[in-house]
C-alpha cells in the first residue's frame, strides 16, 4: 500500500506548480486534549514536513475543543486532522461528503485498537466503579470518543445506572479535554477520571502511547500514584481524515508524509502520534461504522 500511495505521488509531481496556485496554504487541525503550547510544540515538525512536501506554507491549528477542530474540517478552514473515532463519526453524520480517512495509527502489536480507562489516586481508596459510587467522575469532552462516548454507554450498563449526575455518581463533569482530566484527578478536584491509552506496555509509564503517555512525558502526573478503576472493551483508533475537496496530488502528497513519517522522522512520529507506536496505516470508512452507528444512538 505505501508503494502504491508513492507511486500516486510520484505520478503527481509533475503537477507540483498547478498544485501550489490550487491551494496558497495548508491548514492542520490538532485536537484538544493538552494545553496549546504542547500540541503545537509536538506537531511542529509536521508542519515543516507538510510545508516541505507541498511547497506552500503550512499551519497549525490548536482550538481549544474537539469541536473546534470538526467545525474546522466542515467549513473548509482546516485540510487536516487527526480525529477519533466520535469525531470522525460526528463530522460524516454532519456532512458524508466533508472528508475521507485514510490513514489509522497502529500500536507497536500491529493492532489499531486502545481504550476507555479509568482512574483515580491510589490513596483515595478507590479501585473500582463501586467505589466510585456518589462520587465525583470527570470525563474529557463530549465529541471524545475515549473521554465521553464510549464510557457513556459501557459504564451505565455495568451499574444500571444513568451518567446524570446524582444518580450513580455524585457528580459528573466534563473538564475539557483528557489532560484537563488527569491532571483534576491528581490534583483531587474529581474523585475519578477516563482518558485514553494504548493499553500495552507498562502502566508506570502511562503505557506506550496515549493521553497518559503524554501526561508523564510532560512531568504532569506520576503513575505509581494512580489506580486503574475501570477498562472499556477496545475502541478503534479514529482516523486521519483529509478534507475531500483537496486537489488529488494535495492528498497523496499528504498522506504519504503521514504514512511515512514513523520511517522518517522517529521522534516526530512519537510526538505526532502521542507515545511509541509502529506507524500510521491506511483505512477506510467501513472501520468505524460501529462508532458511526453509536453516536447516532447517543443523538436519539
Amino acid at each position: 500500500m505505501k508503494k502504491i500511495i508513492a507511486a500516486l505521488a510520484a505520478t503527481t509531481a509533475l503537477a507540483a506548480p498547478a498544485m501550489a496556485e490550487e491551494i496558497s496554504e495548508f491548514r492542520i487541525g490538532i485536537l484538544g486534549g493538552e494545553n496549546a503550547q504542547d500540541r503545537l510544540n509536538n506537531n511542529e515538525c509536521l508542519r515543516v514536513y507538510t510545508e516541505e512536501a507541498l511547497g506552500v506554507p503550512a499551519k497549525l491549528f490548536a482550538p481549544a475543543d474537539y469541536n473546534g477542530v470538526i467545525q474546522g474540517l466542515l467549513g473548509g478552514t482546516i485540510d487536516v486532522a487527526w480525529l477519533g473515532a466520535s469525531g470522525y463519526a460526528k463530522t460524516y453524520l454532519s456532512d458524508p461528503e466533508a472528508v475521507e480517512p485514510v490513514l489509522v495509527k497502529v500500536n507497536t502489536d500491529g493492532g489499531y485498537g486502545y481504550y476507555s480507562v479509568g482512574f483515580a489516586r491510589k490513596d483515595s481508596g478507590i479501585t473500582s466503579l463501586e467505589d466510585m459510587k456518589g462520587k465525583t467522575f470527570g470525563f474529557g469532552d463530549p465529541n471524545s470518543t475515549s473521554g465521553y462516548l464510549i464510557p457513556s454507554i459501557e459504564i451505565p450498563a455495568a451499574t444500571g445506572a444513568t451518567m446524570d449526575s446524582g444518580d450513580y455518581f455524585g457528580e459528573v463533569k466534563f473538564t475539557g479535554g483528557h489532560e484537563q482530566t488527569i491532571v483534576a484527578v491528581n490534583n483531587g478536584d474529581v474523585d475519578g477520571g477516563v482518558t485514553w491509552a494504548d493499553g500495552l506496555g507498562e502502566w508506570e509509564d502511562g503505557y506506550q502511547s496515549g493521553a497518559l503517555r503524554r501526561a508523564v512525558d510532560a512531568g504532569l502526573v506520576d503513575m505509581n500514584d494512580m489506580v486503574e478503576i475501570w477498562k472499556s472493551k477496545p475502541i478503534p483508533e479514529g482516523p486521519v481524515v483529509v478534507r475531500k475537496a483537496l486537489p488529488e496530488d494535495v492528498k497523496a502528497k499528504v498522506t504519504e508524509l503521514w504514512d511515512t513519517l514513523s520511517e522518517k522522522d522517529q521522534d516526530c512520529f512519537y510526538g505526532v502520534a502521542a507515545g511509541e507506536a509502529k506507524s500510521f496505516d491506511p483505512i477506510t470508512h467501513d472501520a468505524y461504522e460501529v462508532i458511526i452507528e453509536a453516536r447516532k444512538l447517543k443523538s436519539n
